[in-house]
């Protein structure tokens, strides 16, 4: 397996040691208004997002036109009991709204791409050269449609949503089957709204070292803690619903950013990042200067030279200007090699030769 997988979509590199690559997700916040979809992506550039991604379907090419029980939304889903072609046709993004679209996103500097639902949209956004595809959690067992979006050498992103772990590895086998390595796999619940109980964070580091990809989160949880959450456990990419009014009242309203909660929410993954720090455990900067603070070996009365070290004139106090208070007892006892001032750190030049060589061996790192 790779140890340092990356990802690459245009001229950003995404993976261990790069920052998060953020995905705004506007799906059916468009709202049947190409204006709100433009003003959407205004408003996701100013957040700092990465990319924004749309949904490229019409309601034919995802379910039947059909009144049967099979084809009415499940009854524990936040669309229980609407027809599936109803709201596919409510969520759907027109094909001729998509070059308005990304123009808009190229103009701001951030990436647009999609996610296709069938092979012949693969065709039809390669004419839009997007620059990478996003393989929706219900279509991961959609091999014919993996297929096709891994062929175009682009990267593909898959959500695991409901797939099993044989699902991961037959998806993932068929990007590679085609010479497609550029595939990222994000932890992905398909509940919608995500309880934070399913939510899993820890799948993004099992993801990344079992399959040797790309790791991240696809979030459906309500607010921003899974997501910022995720930075921690190594999250490379994290996608989230966006709507620029939840008023607007659209089929993903419910678990969708508002622009302000979109905006904090990037804010607080750059935090988090830089607060990441490096594998292991080291004396940094901040740690160096605090130590100076901490508790040594002080004169708390003056000592002639001769006199011997007792609990009365030398004590462990703050701050560090003498020796560590693990050479008390070593000191104690023994005689001062010359005078020392009450307030005056017990430091090396203050021992006779043979307790120094004892404090030595001892002393911590400074």
């Amino acid at each position: 397996m790779n140890d340092s997988p990356i990802l690459q979509i245009g001229n950003r590199k995404i993976g261990p040691g790069n920052p998060v690559y953020v995905i705004a997700e506007l799906s059916a916040n468009h709202a049947g208004d190409l204006d709100v979809a433009l003003q959407s992506v205004d408003a996701i550039a100013d957040c700092g997002a990465d990319a924004v991604k749309v949904q490229t379907y019409t309601a034919d090419s995802m379910t039947l036109d059909s009144d049967d029980p099979a084809f009415i939304a499940r009854a524990d889903s936040l669309w229980a009991g609407t027809r599936l072609y109803d709201l596919y046709r409510e969520g759907a993004l027109p094909w001729e709204w998509h070059e308005p679209i990304q123009q808009r996103a190229r103009a701001h500097g951030i990436h647009f791409f999609s996610s296709p639902f069938d092979p012949r949209t693969v065709d039809r956004l390669q004419q839009l050269e997007v620059p990478a595809y996003k393989i929706a959690s219900l279509e991961i067992v959609d091999i014919p449609l993996i297929r096709r979006a891994a062929a175009t050498g682009k990267p593909v992103i898959l959500s695991t949503g409901i797939a099993s772990v044989d699902d991961i590895r037959q998806a993932l086998a068929t990007c590679h089957q085609v010479g497609n390595e550029q595939v990222a796999v994000l932890q992905c619940v398909t509940q919608y709204p995500t309880e934070p109980e399913a939510v899993n964070l820890r799948s993004i580091p099992w993801l990344q070292d079992e399959f040797g990809v790309v790791s991240g989160l696809s979030d459906h949880s309500m607010g921003t803690t899974a997501a910022v959450a995720s930075v921690a456990l190594g999250s490379a990419i994290l996608e989230k619903h966006f709507i620029l009014d939840r008023s607007l009242g659209t089929l993903d309203d419910r678990f969708s950013l508002e622009p302000g909660e979109f905006a904090r929410m990037v804010e607080q993954i750059r935090e988090a990042e830089q607060m990441l720090g490096e594998h292991g455990y080291q004396l940094n900067e901040p740690r160096l200067s605090a130590r100076r603070s901490a508790r040594s070996l002080i004169a708390v009365r003056d000592i002639r030279a001769g006199e011997f070290f007792t609990d009365e004139n030398v004590r462990s106090l703050r701050p560090n200007i003498g020796l560590p208070p693990a050479c008390l007892e070593i000191l104690l006892g023994s005689q001062a090699a010359r005078d020392i001032c009450r307030g005056e750190g017990i430091t090396a030049n203050c021992l006779q030769a043979e307790i120094h060589r004892k404090t030595e061996m001892i002393q911590s790192t400074p």
